[in-house]
């Protein structure tokens, strides 16, 4: 295993549930200008087909045929008569992270990262730590500190709203409370956290907000379940033109000012300090991650 299995600059802008029992979009998913896959034998793969999925999975990961994108299996959660047989198999495939859903705690991820470590071929393979019930909101610190190779967090937004009775409103006033806790959570940790899923896939406008909301909040992408939404997504996770420029006039204006002596610095008449040149060269660093990927 690496020093470090958490690369938080990495690009994951878009993330794409794909059916994993679903040859037809299995196939799509090649051609997607997503930054990721979950190829899922979970919600989406029928009780009856888990077995096929599994494979599908495994095959998929290891045909070499998607290009530069972030391949990932989601596995059954641990509480149920799959989850085993799941793990394994996804380990075995080598992808470069397995979804585990509903994790609760750190003997969770220990449980989890035990099988990984059992598989020469996952040495690499991360732990993407799904956050869908009450109990993880409230362990969300003690989830993400548990291990190294747990990198990234995933909101499960719909089975969270469901253990907590919520609705699914606009805006999401039921779950800023678990979603920002989550963040700070990601954040204590230095871990990747993804934004949860938009369910209406015939209203871009309100997934357009949501993403924006997501952004602002400080997620580091979102997951996605339609093909129409990855370049929005991609759009709404990325640093801007006026960003990216922004971004280098503040660099540029505050090396001048140690150059010379100053004190204090301004740009467009705002003083800028340590933490705003610390912001513009991740914003700078990010666009960068994100041209290298494409290229």
């Amino acid at each position: 295993m690496s020093t470090n299995m958490t690369d938080t600059l990495r690009p994951r802008r878009s993330v794409l549930y794909m059916p994993g029992a679903n040859d037809k979009a299995l196939a799509k998913a090649k051609s997607l200008p997503t930054d990721c896959i979950i190829f899922d034998t979970e919600d989406s793969v029928a009780p009856d087909m888990k077995g096929a999925a599994r494979e599908k999975v495994a095959a998929a990961v290891a045909s070499g045929e998607y290009g530069h994108r972030e391949l990932t299996i989601r596995v059954n959660s641990i509480e149920t008569e799959w989850h085993a047989d799941d793990l394994l198999s996804a380990a075995e495939a080598g992808p470069a992270g397995i979804v585990v859903p509903k994790i609760d705690s750190a003997a969770d991820v220990a449980a989890v990262e035990r099988v990984i470590e059992s598989v020469p071929a996952a040495s690499d393979t991360v732990i993407w730590a799904m956050l869908e019930t009450p109990t993880a909101i409230e362990n969300a610190v003690e989830i993400a500190t548990s291990s190294e190779r747990l990198a990234v967090l995933v909101m499960g937004t719909n089975d969270l709203a469901k253990e907590l009775r919520a609705a699914l409103v606009p805006g999401r006033a039921p779950l800023l409370w678990g979603l920002g806790r989550s963040v700070n959570a990601a954040r204590f940790a230095n871990k990747v956290i993804l934004d949860g899923v938009y369910n209406d896939v015939r209203n871009p406008q309100g997934f357009a907000q949501e993403c924006a909301q997501g952004a602002d909040m400080g997620f580091d992408g979102k997951t996605i379940i339609h093909p129409s939404q990855v370049e929005p997504c991609n759009e709404a996770f990325a640093p801007s033109v006026s960003e990216i420029e922004y971004s280098r006039r503040v660099i540029e204006a505050f090396e001048a000012g140690v150059a010379e002596g100053k004190g204090v610095v301004t740009v467009d008449g705002k003083m800028v300090e340590n933490l705003h040149v610390d912001n513009a060269r991740r914003a700078l660093a990010v666009a960068d991650a994100i041209e290298a990927l494409v290229d």
